[in-house]
């Protein structure tokens, strides 16, 4: 009977996860590529169109991800039914209050927790097992977001492993972080720039990361580091000291093709 709950959970969560992937990666590529994309190119982070054999690995590595993330929620429900796990469903066990400060610290702690194994991960004996699958595309798109290497996937699936056992959740409350990490991982692979070009200048928007941010790690793999705030970035010296003020994405482009185009001319 255990064994039977167990796999219908991992079927369900499977099909859940795997559901919300297509959903939100799928119709933010299908939005952003096929309809606002020709009315977004000055917003556009990319340097060639995204190639359907690379968006083809992305949804592998990410059908991979949703196996091994569906195997954790398993093990997480299957503690909650066991009474092992903080998780609760009772709004006023702990007050309304509680679910925004449990909502922003679980964020806090995701972020520090990533930073910190992504950073690992691009360590040269690591990143060939444990991260290259996510950078193979050159360029992300909206389905890079879930493309992670079995190792990668195993560790942040971790995270909500051990979470679960160190804070008191309300299931509304861990619902939210996931949903806020699927779509914040969409937005920051999305390849177009959807926040305006103060937000990195902001008071406030300084501190969350955007596509810019994130794509210039794609371009630049000993910078940023972090999934929705800045802070460890900043710290510890990985954020691009131009990233704020003075630096132009697009420019950047216009450049490095530029130069390519001169180079290639060279040859010829």
């Amino acid at each position: 009977m255990l064994a039977h709950s167990f796999y219908f959970y991992c079927f369900v969560f499977f099909g859940a996860i795997l559901a919300r992937y297509f959903i939100i990666a799928g119709g933010a590529y299908f939005l952003f590529y096929t309809f606002l994309g020709k009315y977004l190119t000055k917003r556009s982070l990319r340097r060639f169109p995204p190639l359907s054999g690379t968006i083809r690995q992305d949804i592998e590595l990410s059908f991979f991800s949703a196996i091994i993330f569906a195997v954790s929620g398993t093990l997480i429900i299957s503690g909650y039914d066991l009474g092992t796990t903080l998780l609760y469903n009772d709004l006023h066990k702990y007050g309304l209050w509680y679910l925004g400060v449990s909502f922003v610290a679980v964020l806090v702690l995701q972020d520090t927790y990533f930073y910190f194994t992504h950073r690992m991960f691009h360590h040269p004996k690591l990143f060939k097992w444990t991260h290259y699958g996510h950078h193979r595309s050159g360029e992300p798109t909206p389905w890079s977001s879930f493309a992670f290497d079995p190792p990668e996937a195993i560790a942040q699936a971790l995270f909500f492993g051990v979470i679960v056992f160190i804070i008191p959740l309300h299931f509304i409350t861990l619902i939210a972080v996931l949903m806020v990490m699927t779509i914040w991982a969409v937005v920051n692979h999305l390849g177009f720039e959807v926040f305006p070009p103060s937000f990195k200048s902001h008071w406030l928007g300084k501190w969350f990361i955007s596509a810019t941010h994130h794509s210039i790690h794609h371009r630049q793999y000993r910078l940023h580091y972090g999934l929705y705030f800045t802070f460890w970035d900043r710290l510890l010296g990985t954020q691009d000291p131009n990233y704020e003020t003075g630096y132009c994405y697009q420019k950047i482009i216009e450049i490095e093709a530029e130069t390519q185009r001169h180079g290639d001319a060279e040859i010829r």
